[in-house]
């Protein structure tokens, strides 16, 4: 059930994108079907061109959507450094975090607002297409909602696999497939939530982080904080459009996989290379 009344809290849907206008513009015009309307929208902007700029100008002048753009220089893949300075323009009491490849099927807002619980984030699913119906959907699609229904997506030659039940779980299958999946509540920054206040907590993002799992670490230490995760992949689902990723190195996947052992093995609550930064003693002797 969604909360109702002034007892919702204002939401910050906090959005990444990088240098990937056409996917951006078909997630804002998921985010104008969305059925809850008491959000607003923080783009964190990796360094993209002035191209992505227009089009965030070209909404924030057209469209209802309440949208801040938040931009960095491009220095290489630093989504946890824009992450955490997105956090610090949001306004909402609670955050979504999903990205700017993803279209988000028009109850994301309603259903992480509904089944947010205090002391818990939730983990959302996204639902993977290839290019050639990525590159199909059109705003009629968006607009109508039935690029999320699996009947129109095998049309357009989805392969049929059980992730497809993603897109057709509600009510009693939805609840059985959320309890009994394999698959860990993690925090995966394409569909998760929780509250700023336990965000600011644990100190947001590493931003020493680069790709792969950047986003699961900081759920690793909210967990440390006591904060339960939640299952949520078949109630609420985006459809993650495909692109190539240029920016993906080996050692990324090396450095990251180090920290991540160290916060686990030291039950990590706090990231010094976060929201806040405080000078180490190696720093001060540097």
């Amino acid at each position: 059930m969604v909360k109702e009344g002034n007892n919702a809290p204002f939401v910050s849907v906090i959005v990444s994108t990088y240098n990937q206008p056409e996917w951006l513009k078909k997630a804002l015009w998921g985010f104008e079907q969305q059925l809850e309307k008491n959000f607003e929208i923080i783009i964190a902007d990796d360094g993209s061109t002035e191209e992505t700029k227009q089009l965030i100008d070209l909404f924030i002048e057209n469209s209802f959507l309440r949208i801040k753009h938040v931009w960095q220089e491009d220095h290489g893949f630093q989504k946890t450094k824009i992450l955490n300075k997105a956090i610090k323009e949001a306004k909402g009491d609670y955050l979504i975090f999903t990205d700017g490849d993803c279209i988000p099927r028009n109850d994301l807002v309603s259903t992480h607002l509904g089944l947010s619980r205090p002391g818990c984030f939730l983990s959302a699913g996204y639902f993977k297409l290839s290019m050639k119906i990525s590159k199909q959907i059109t705003k009629e699609d968006i607009e109508t909602q039935r690029c999320f229904n699996a009947k129109w997506l095998l049309k357009h030659g989805l392969k049929k696999t059980f992730k497809i039940n993603k897109l057709t779980s509600y009510g009693l299958k939805e609840d059985i497939l959320n309890t009994f999946t394999p698959t860990s509540a993690t925090w995966d920054g394409n569909n998760a939530s929780g509250w700023r206040k336990d965000v600011l907590a644990v100190n947001g993002f590493d931003e020493r982080m680069q790709y792969g799992g950047e986003d699961r670490e900081m759920g690793e230490r909210l967990m440390n904080y006591g904060i339960k995760p939640l299952q949520i992949r078949y109630s609420t689902v985006t459809l993650h459009l495909d692109h190539e990723r240029g920016y993906v190195k080996k050692e990324m996947f090396v450095k990251n996989k180090a920290i991540r052992r160290v916060t686990k093995k030291e039950k990590r609550v706090w990231t010094e290379y976060g929201i806040k930064k405080r000078m180490l003693q190696n720093d001060v002797a540097q």
